[in-house]
Order: C-alpha cells, then structure tokens, then sequence
C-alpha cells in the first residue's frame, strides 16, 4: 500500500511544465528542488510539516524563482516564530530555485511576500546557500541596498569536484602515490575473487530494480543495523523508490555499481542537473570492507566526472572533514546559513526589527564571551 502524504503543501506549487523549466534554467542547479525529488519528499517526509511554495514571477507572469518554505517555533536556542527553506532529511542543498540573470528579481518578490505574510514569523533563517554562488550574492546586495539585516550565523565547507584536469592527471596530482598503490593492489586482490563489473546506469536499465538493489545493500551494512538507513522507515523507503523513478524520467538520475558475480557490492546515486551534480549516497557490502569497496566506486565516480563533457562539478555532500572524500576530492564548497530580517508596519514591524536585533545582540554578547576566555 502506498505511503499516504504527510508533509502538507499550504499554498499551490506552479504547474509541472514551467516548474521544470525553471529547475532546468537555474542560477545554481538544485535537484532537491526539482519536482522529481521535492514532489515525493512533501508526499513521504517530515509528518505534520506544512510546506508553502513562495513563487516569484516576472512583469509577464513567467516564473523566476521558487522557494520550499515552512514556518518554525524555534530558533536555535531561541523561541521565536519564523520562517525556513524547507531541507528535509533528504536534502542536501537549499538553494531556491532562481532564474539566471534575475536573482535580485527573484529575491525580492519572495522577500516581499514574506514581509507581507503574517504567517511567516520574525525573519527568515536560510540554509544550505552556496556561499560564493550568484544566489547568496544577490541576496547580500539585496539586502544591503534596502537596509535590510542579513546575517551569516554558520559556515562550512564540504568536498568539491570541479576540475579540467582528467581523471588520470587528478587522480596522479591530488592523490599520494601509496595510496594510489594501495588502491592498485585492492583492485587485484578484489578480481581474484569472481567476475567483477562496473556499471552506470544506463537508458533501458531498470530504475526500480537499481533502487532495490540499493535499498537492500544499504540495509545489510551498519545503516541498517542502526535504523538509519533508507529501508528502515516506510517514509524515508517510499520516497527514495519514488524520487529514483522520476529523477530516472526526467534525466536527472545517474547511479554507478560495482557488482562480482553479478550481486552489488558497492552502489553510488547522484543527481544531476544542469552542468552540475550532487552526491547523494554511497552503499557498499560490508562483508568486502578489506578491499574499500567505497573508495573503489568513488574512483569510479570520480573518472565518471571528470570524464563527462555535460557535468562542471559535483558536489559531494558530505559532511566537513570528511575521512574518506576529503583525501580524494581536493576542491571546497562554503555552505552558509543566513538570518534575513524580514519586514512590515505597525506592531508586526516592530516586533520583528526586535526580534532580528536581539537575538543578534545576544550571539555577538556570546561571542565576545568566547573569545575573551580563548
């Protein structure tokens, strides 16, 4: 039986056809914010969330921005209403989708419509923003030419593939040549063991049969074990099966597998879109961990890359420091969250112009604390 809805879209999404054309034509390409993955995530995830798509439309009516949006309670330590990006479990990467050339444009329609919501809360916490990209650029001007606060609370950086060099020179000029050995050696050793292949998912491969394959590796392996992985929850299950389907459909999905004998050891999904791409999760059989079958379909992936003349980077994902990615993937992405003041008349506008102010009074006052007693 299917998996019945459970995070509730409040306020209508755009139709399929120009929610995709907006997708496929964005400033910075985010597949989480296609409708091939947002669409099953507000089916499958987050029970009780109610969603609002903020649009943005130009003079014509054409749609140039589009932005995932829920309101919280909370605020780090601090209990105040206010409004988010919506990054479920699931998402990695919270840039609104912007038209490019018209981000300020975009910006400051959903801005507005925030100041004009009563719904939306003291101001807007905004996460997972490519730092230096054309988004959080225009935000930053933006804000500075209305006077409006804007605030970097978190920064981090995350591996990064973006490279013209090719997949050999990469790998001979950013990896140590005992690791490069050693990989060598694990590549010999793992073909003495049975037939093994090296796959990309291909036009008339089975989606739905590579999504199996990789629901039931990951659950073998210590994810499984723990409850954390896809399988484990009928949510977190259903939307992967249907986020594959139709990222499969729209081009958007691009999944490797290393397989002996025919049965998966290591299996690797990213998204694409644009001419970027985003690493979405890794799965390997444990029973084979002696030969780092997840270092094997890294190399992989990264001679799959560096290889393709459509894709510019890819973007791992991964946590900061990173013990397996960092030592492969030598570029960084800065990963940034902001607080946006949000405005207003009256009582309202008062309210959050003290809201946005005192809360950032208190962590420069925390701040200076820390680094005095540093």
């Amino acid at each position: 039986m299917a998996s019945a809805p459970v995070a509730k879209c409040v306020a209508a999404a755009p139709s399929a056809q120009e929610w995709r054309a907006l997708a496929e034509c964005a400033a910075e390409p985010n597949p989480f914010y296609h409708p091939a993955i947002l669409v099953p995530a507000l089916r499958h995830l987050d029970e009780g969330a109610q969603v609002r798509m903020v649009d943005a439309r130009d003079a014509g009516g054409r749609l140039i921005g589009l932005m995932p949006v829920m309101t919280k309670a909370h605020h780090a330590r601090y209990r105040v209403k206010h409004s988010a990006n919506w990054m479920h479990g699931q998402c990695f990467f919270g840039a609104p989708l912007m038209l490019a050339g018209a981000e300020a444009q975009a910006w400051s329609a959903i801005l507005a419509t925030l100041d004009q919501a009563g719904w939306a809360g003291h101001f807007l916490h905004f996460d997972g923003l490519d730092a230096d990209g054309p988004v959080a650029a225009a935000l930053k001007s933006l804000c500075a030419a209305q006077g409006r606060g804007c605030k970097r609370i978190a920064s981090h950086e995350r591996a990064l593939l973006r490279s013209s060099l090719d997949a050999d020179a990469y790998w001979q000029t950013h990896v140590r040549a005992k690791k490069r050995k050693e990989i060598r050696r694990l590549i010999n050793r793992l073909e003495e063991l049975g037939h093994v292949t090296h796959r990309r998912f291909a036009e008339g491969d089975g989606a739905s049969q590579w999504a199996e394959d990789f629901i039931t590796l990951e659950g073998a392996g210590w994810k499984g074990a723990e409850g954390t992985a896809l399988g484990n929850a009928r949510a977190t299950r259903a939307f992967f099966r249907d986020a594959i389907a139709n990222a499969a459909q729209d081009g958007l999905l691009d999944m490797l597998r290393i397989d002996i004998d025919g049965a998966p050891i290591a299996m690797l999904v990213n998204f694409r879109l644009g001419r970027g791409a985003f690493s979405y999760k890794i799965a390997f059989d444990e029973t084979f961990a002696r030969f780092s079958p997840g270092i094997l379909i890294e190399i992989d992936n990264l001679r799959a890359a560096l290889s393709d003349p459509d894709l510019d980077w890819m973007d791992s994902c991964a946590a900061p420091n990173h013990p397996m990615i960092d030592g492969i993937w030598a570029e960084r992405r800065r990963i940034v969250q902001y607080r946006v003041a949000l405005g207003g008349g009256g009582a309202r506008g008062l309210a959050r112009r003290a809201a946005f102010a005192g809360i950032g009074m208190v962590e420069d006052g925390i701040s200076a604390v820390k680094g005095r007693r540093t």
